[in-house]
């Protein structure tokens, strides 16, 4: 779709990108990996994108929404029917996680549109349009978890610029 629609946003200078990911596209979550890793190839696609067509006028927003009421977790959902045991704390949790709040996520689909509408028609949109509280949380406790990482290993990382022997 991308690749229909850039020609003609290319020769007016102008057009906006919408892409659906998720906030699995910024947070890991256990027994979700195949999911996670669609997310995060949406997300580095579009962030390359933005860094590639902004000079020519062009947006790119990543919505990225948590929980909202649809069927995603419900029927749609296709998952292994074996549960095994060394993962049952983590992917067994957090599949029961998701059966259970099939059709009560808090986020508003309706609410949703309202502001992909509003980020699309803003002459500022965002890159990252995070949709919901638990959206809005995940992404900061990864921001924050990957500042500690980074000052954590700060010497060490600076460190490997140079060569062993200096």
């Amino acid at each position: 779709m991308i690749r229909a629609v850039l020609p003609g946003m290319r020769e007016r200078r102008s057009g906006h990108v919408i892409n659906f990911a998720s906030v699995a596209g910024l947070v890991p979550y256990p027994s979700l990996g195949d999911y996670c890793a669609t997310k995060f190839a949406v997300e580095g696609l579009s962030e390359c994108l933005a860094l590639e067509v902004a000079r020519l006028g062009i947006r790119v927003t990543l919505v990225e929404p948590s929980g909202f009421r649809t069927d995603w977790a419900g029927r749609s959902a296709n998952e292994t029917r074996a549960e095994i045991a060394d993962y049952a704390a983590t992917a067994g949790a957090t599949r029961r996680e998701l059966r259970e709040l099939s059709g009560r996520q808090p986020g508003d689909p309706v609410r949703a549109a309202d502001a992909i509408l509003r980020a699309a028609e803003s002459p500022t949109p965002p890159l990252h349009l995070l949709l919901g509280k638990d959206a809005l949380r995940l992404g900061r406790e990864k921001l924050e978890a990957l500042r500690k990482d980074f000052t954590a290993w700060e010497a060490v990382t600076i460190g490997a610029d140079f060569p062993a022997n200096s």
